[in-house]
């Protein structure tokens, strides 16, 4: 299987997209250093087939983020039996895509999706580098995500979110999607926390 090219441009229209709230962590003085903010300028977006070694770091932090959130509630080979689920093609074009943003040559960010159905495009693996978080980087990567779906000809986004990510959950509804869920039930119950948008206003070729 071959790469997409290497791709594109710099971040889709990151000036208009509003960045996650940066604040210290709890207890830390306000002298404390913050984030550094992005630069989009500094940024560059790959399309890359899942064997390619700069998708390694979204794939190892994933498995030991699933690991230690989840390894209680899904057991110990939970990670292993969710990154494995789905067949690596499935995330190449035309019908799906892998998407990485590095900074200066280093993986910092990613996110993928595969055909859900005909209209609607299943978002996996939304990821951001343990070292670059709270940098408003995760929205870059769902902007490039949504914009590369709607150019593919998709309509719909449809996506999970385990219950002990509530950061996801609030970047999901804080980006427009819609809960498929009852908010004020205990998430835990739920298991898996369902999100749709609709993607009528890009642009389709």
């Amino acid at each position: 299987m071959t790469a997409e090219p290497d791709l594109r441009r710099q971040p889709l229209d990151t000036a208009h997209q509003p960045f996650e709230a940066v604040r210290p962590p709890l207890g830390a003085s306000p002298l404390d250093a913050s984030p550094r903010p992005v630069d989009p300028a500094a940024l560059t977006v790959l399309s890359l087939p899942m064997h390619d070694p700069r998708v390694r770091p979204l794939l190892d932090e994933l498995a030991v983020e699933y690991d230690t959130r989840y390894g209680d509630l899904f057991g110990r080979e939970g990670a292993a039996e969710e990154l494995n689920r789905y067949p690596a093609e499935e995330f190449a074009g035309p019908d799906g895509a892998l998407l990485v943003i590095q900074e200066n040559g280093e993986s910092i960010a990613g996110g993928a999706f595969r055909r859900y159905d005909d209209a609607t495009a299943e978002l996996k693996r939304i990821w951001t580098h343990s070292a670059h978080r709270r940098r408003g980087l995760a929205r870059v990567v769902l902007a490039e995500l949504e914009a590369l779906a709607a150019r593919r000809g998709y309509s719909r986004l449809y996506l999970t979110t385990g219950p002990r990510q509530p950061e996801a959950k609030y970047l999901y509804l804080a980006t427009g999607y819609q809960p498929q869920f009852d908010l004020d039930a205990d998430p835990e119950t739920i298991k898996f926390l369902a999100f749709t948008k609709e993607l009528s206003g890009h642009p389709q070729n």
